[in-house]
């Protein structure tokens, strides 16, 4: 094969044409570079439609605000989405992770890929550094390819790499790839992250999100000893248990999809022979989940109602996110050998207005139905719901919502049981 054609970031853009569907990475796979040479030349993006996994809060750039005419085919619910849901210029796929990559690796015509890597080693292989997750599902079938070579990109350990020469086309960039901050959780999300910890035992295999309560779950867990992680994403908390010793001391210990955090942790990531990075056709692949002995998931959520079921991405009725790798994850647990489930939120809204523990989803968006439900913990306590009847099940999980709403929860409770 020949080697990539050199090129800039703006002369891709200036190819693009009406019509086209163009690849863009998410989340730490993002290349900045691309998306800022989409700003400085808007009038390219007309009639182009941008395809990708981006997630609300992490991922910033606006494409449907490229250009009037510019359009987006999407799995999560984000603001700069929501003009374009109206005037039908937006796609909004209602897919989990396993959906999103078969969805992504049916489409035959995607005519760009764009991937931002490593420099090429000796052998001409190049990393994707800290986000492996769905590329290798549009691989394949891209029409063209085109690198952002990232000499400030980590060279990771990975499941998938790709060939130098396998690029059509390349542009150099050096930049800190995105970098997200979770937040430092407060004393009382401490507390809350202790309830969860005690329910990790020792050898378990964790997932969990990004955010400050998984920061304080983390924060908990030092103590303990063999543990591993198998998940779609982590960010710098992950750090604190293993300079704590609290991981399994094999390499691999930490097998993820994407990292996000800041160059320190990117610098980390590259260097540190536990992390391990697969691409989501592996991560959440739900059999691979199940034959993982004591695999405990560890999610949050919206609300949950007294049935067990989960609201994992709307708020009073409008939706802002999606389920991610929710459903699959749980499943895994599930049919885990050992395995458990836990849902870990608080129990009223930051203002205190609104329980999130409610008597019934009523927004139409259920991510996990009630027969999923395993555990429950709030900073009240944990509701065990596994083997529960319905009766023991809402009681278990009144007594972890906040005290300001148990009395109208029982209350509602007990008119509802009177009509099932």
């Amino acid at each position: 094969m020949s080697p990539p054609t050199p090129t800039t970031a703006a002369a891709v853009v200036a190819a693009l044409q009406p019509g086209m569907r163009v690849f863009v990475p998410g989340v730490s796979g993002e290349s900045l570079a691309f998306a800022a040479a989409l700003r400085a030349h808007p009038d390219a993006c007309a009639g182009v439609q941008f395809v990708g996994v981006h997630f609300p809060g992490i991922n910033h750039t606006d494409y449907l605000g490229l250009h009037p005419d510019a359009r987006q085919r999407a799995y999560f619910m984000a603001p700069s989405l929501r003009p374009g849901l109206v005037d039908g210029r937006a796609e909004l796929v209602p897919l989990d992770y396993p959906g999103i990559f078969r969805d992504l690796s049916e489409q035959d015509d995607i005519d760009l890929l764009i991937a931002q890597v490593t420099p090429p080693d000796a052998q001409g292989r190049c990393s994707l550094g800290p986000c492996c997750d769905f590329h290798p599902a549009v691989w394949a079938r891209a029409r063209r390819r085109v690198a952002h070579v990232n000499p400030s990109l980590p060279r990771t350990r990975s499941r998938f790499e790709v060939r130098f020469d396998a690029f059509n086309a390349v542009f150099e960039h050096a930049e800190t790839p995105l970098v997200f901050d979770g937040g430092a959780p407060d004393e009382a999300m401490l507390r809350h992250g202790r309830r969860v910890a005690a329910l990790i035992r020792d050898g378990d295999t964790l997932e969990f999100g990004v955010g400050k309560l998984q920061a304080a779950i983390l924060a908990s867990l030092t103590d303990h000893r063999d543990l591993k992680v198998w998940s779609g994403m982590v960010s710098a908390p992950v750090l604190g248990l293993l300079d704590a010793g609290s991981m399994d001391r094999r390499d691999g210990s930490v097998q993820v999809g994407a990292a996000l955090g800041d160059a320190a942790f990117y610098e980390r990531v590259g260097r540190d022979p536990a992390f391990l990075f697969r691409p989501v056709s592996d991560t959440h692949d739900v059999r691979r989940i199940a034959a993982i002995d004591r695999f405990c998931a560890v999610n949050s959520a919206v609300e949950v109602d007294l049935f067990g079921q989960v609201n994992a991405d709307s708020i009073r009725g409008k939706l802002v996110a999606g389920v991610g790798g929710l459903t699959a994850f749980v499943a895994g647990a599930l049919l885990s050998p050992g395995g458990r489930a836990i849902i870990a939120l608080p129990a009223a809204t930051d203002d205190g207005r609104y329980s999130r523990i409610v008597a019934k989803l009523s927004t139409g968006f259920t991510a996990l139905p009630r027969h999923t439900a395993d555990y429950v913990v709030t900073e009240h306590g944990v509701a065990a719901l596994r083997g529960l009847s319905l009766q023991a099940r809402a009681r278990a999980l009144i007594d972890i919502a906040a005290p300001a709403f148990r009395d109208s929860l029982a209350q509602q409770w007990a008119e509802m049981i009177q009509n099932l």
